[in-house]
């Protein structure tokens, strides 16, 4: 079996291959060739199915609970404050810069790492699934849900995504509605008691002052926000519409359904939803698998951010080296040290989950 020394360097090379090839989602199959490489120079066998990979443990057993380790290989396109050559892996003062070396290509190859360790293992009480997903980006149909349905039964997953090794024990959903707002089109000049852009205003008032009920204790209450209005064409004409779009962060108190159930009820304005899988997600912190980080010195916390944790109906924990605050930034970077410290901290956890 290689040393975790030698994961580790092998991993960072993979990195620095993947920043330096496009990946934009939908467009991975550059970067899915990389990491098939990987596992194959590891004599692991794959699948693949668009650009996501996935592998089982060697020593599969179908009586066993399944958990899965998941991150993607997807990027966001690079924006224009870069100084960087985005698809230039650069070492600097400890850094290793380049677009997805944070988000999320250092949780992906840590657990790319973590995966060969255990791999050959054969007393162990799980099995594991490793995917290295497409899409997560975009929450495109071809990622992490259309692979689900070649796994087994999951028992609990790891979602590799940059959280400074702390453990993100639950995760907002994402509800986003388009809201049309209706009215009566007429001329500018005639009186028109009906105008859609004046109805409009007491229904975004009604996004912005109402609070549902239930507040979660890791990540506080749903928040709605109305983050773009559309309405008319031309200066003297009162459209028949008014658009609305509307951004609802949902917490693990509710489901998408419910939400929208509740606000199909207080409005008359035509509600539509974009899509509807982008749920809530948690596991609760007495959970082994938390409990393992707790032991290990890290800290609980509930993200606001979506990943694909959003699409599994098992619990998961978001967990991996980075900073969140850095996804999407300009130079984009991820610390040295903290692939090394991710991988030893991924393959502890584990360990210690494995013999409770």
């Amino acid at each position: 079996m290689k040393s975790i020394e030698i994961l580790t360097q092998e991993a960072i090379a993979l990195l620095k291959a993947l920043i330096e090839t496009p990946s934009f989602s939908s467009e991975e199959d550059k970067t899915a060739l990389l990491i098939e490489n990987w596992f194959a120079q590891n004599s692991i066998p794959f699948e693949r199915e668009n650009n996501n990979i996935w592998a089982f443990n060697k020593n599969f057993d179908k009586t066993k609970p399944t958990l899965l380790l998941n991150s993607h290989h997807d990027t966001v396109k690079p924006n224009q404050g870069y100084t960087n050559d985005p698809f230039e892996a650069i070492v600097k003062d400890g850094k290793l810069f380049g677009l997805g070396s944070n988000d999320a290509g250092g949780c992906l190859v840590s657990l790319l790492a973590t995966f060969v360790h255990f791999y050959s293992n054969e007393n162990l009480p799980y099995n594991i699934v490793i995917v290295a997903s497409a899409e997560e980006e975009s929450s495109g149909k071809n990622g992490l849900n259309s692979v689900l349905k070649h796994l087994p039964e999951l028992e609990c997953a790891i979602v590799g995504e940059p959280t400074l090794m702390q453990l993100a024990v639950a995760e907002k959903g994402l509800l986003v509605l388009d809201v049309i707002v209706k009215g009566t089109a007429s001329h500018a000049a005639h009186n028109n008691p009906d105008n859609p852009i004046y109805n409009a205003i007491p229904v975004i008032e009604w996004f912005n002052s109402y609070q549902f009920e239930k507040i979660s204790e890791v990540l506080g209450p749903v928040k709605m926000t109305v983050t773009q209005v559309t309405a008319g064409k031309q200066h003297n004409v009162v459209p028949a519409e008014c658009h609305l779009v509307v951004d609802i962060r949902v917490n693990d108190c509710y489901n998408n359904q419910e939400i929208l159930d509740t606000i199909r009820k207080h409005l008359t304005a035509e509600v539509n939803p974009r899509s509807m899988h982008l749920n809530a997600s948690s596991i609760p912190v007495a959970h082994e698998l938390v409990q393992a980080g707790i032991a290990l010195g890290r800290t609980t916390y509930g993200s606001p951010t979506l990943s694909d944790q959003s699409v599994l109906s098992c619990q998961s924990l978001k967990l991996g080296p980075g900073e969140t605050l850095r996804s999407h930034s300009a130079d984009e970077f991820i610390f040295i040290n903290e692939i090394e410290e991710g991988i030893q901290l991924y393959i502890k956890i584990l360990t210690d989950f494995f013999k409770q």
